[in-house]
């Protein structure tokens, strides 16, 4: 896919890290928005860091983005391998011990996170950098590609934690959602953390 010059923007992300399922869901429409935030991406010069799997949406993300020529980074557990990478890769593959170290270097090379639809690992992967984000760890945006409100359930029991006092108001706003790729790439390029959501200021090796 070739996008002209004049259709390019600017960003101030260099990489985006995107969590998705290693499935494509049941809905062509899943499958529909991988490919779309894949080329969000590209009309804005920004880089794919991803799970390094050529299944699923991280299959159909992470080739919309190589095919527009951006750089493509997937981290994947060498035990994964197998399941997860089926045929020719894609961009730059670098395979680590285990998702712990999987998940510290997606995010130490990302400027950003997103999360498509996906199952239990997308879940834990997205939960894990908003609570780094709550801690202080890190102050990169994070954001939900809610696709056809296929996270409306996630956010009405984090409006649950919130109203019940187990997550404060301010530690909500951590979390950017829009139904499609243009207007959450809009909104994270936007975001400006918000200091009182930060419980402490913790720095470790990511």
């Amino acid at each position: 896919m070739e996008i002209k010059a004049e259709t390019m923007q600017k960003s101030k992300f260099k990489r985006i890290c995107v969590f998705c399922g290693s499935s494509q869901g049941k809905k062509s429409s899943y499958q529909d928005a991988a490919v779309d935030l894949g080329n969000e991406l590209v009309s804005r010069n920004i880089d794919l860091v991803y799970g390094g799997g050529s299944i699923g949406l991280m299959g159909l993300v992470s080739q919309a983005v190589h095919d527009g020529g951006r750089h493509v980074i997937g981290v994947i557990p060498k035990t994964l391998m197998p399941r997860e990478l089926t045929g020719e890769t894609v961009g730059e593959v670098r395979a680590v011990a285990d998702m712990h170290q999987r998940k510290a270097e997606m995010a130490k090379h990302s400027d950003a996170f997103i999360a498509l639809p996906g199952g239990y690992g997308t879940l834990e992967e997205l939960l894990e950098v908003i609570t780094w984000a709550q801690l202080g760890i890190h102050e990169k945006p994070v954001g939900l590609l809610n696709v056809d409100g296929y996270y409306n359930s996630l956010l009405s029991f984090i409006d649950k934690a919130v109203e019940e006092g187990f997550i404060s108001p301010t530690a909500r706003e951590i979390i950017v959602s829009a139904p499609t790729a243009k207007e959450l790439v809009k909104k994270l390029e936007e975001y400006a953390p918000c200091r009182e959501s930060v419980t402490s200021k913790l720095c470790w090796e990511m």
